[in-house]
């Protein structure tokens, strides 16, 4: 297997930049672009990110097609051991496993 090559950054420059070189947004501007401003390439129809809650590990899942990620997302609700956001084209949402009544402590 071979390793990946290094892509070096130039996160030197964008540090000693002068801060009149970035445009200041209002928080509420922000949240808008980033958030609700997401973008996936024509050729991926869905994106799951899964964290395990016992590890905190993250694993992502990149799918071309909606049945294999709702086949995904099924897989990892009956395992009941993570979170997982699903990201498609047209929404975002978080979802978490619920706690069963009939496993609470009282």
């Amino acid at each position: 297997m071979t390793k990946k090559p290094y892509y070096p950054n130039n996160w030197k420059q964008i540090k000693n930049a002068p801060a009149s070189y970035f445009i200041s947004l209002p928080y509420e501007e922000f949240v808008d672009w980033k958030l609700n401003g997401w973008e996936l390439p024509s050729s991926v129809a869905c994106i799951i990110r899964e964290q395990d809650l016992e590890t905190g590990k993250v694993k992502e899942y990149v799918y071309e097609k909606m049945g294999n990620a709702n086949k995904r997302c099924r897989k990892i609700m009956a395992e009941k051991n993570s979170e997982f956001v699903v990201c498609t084209q047209d929404d975002l949402a978080h979802m978490f496993p619920m706690e069963d009544e009939n496993d609470s402590d009282d």
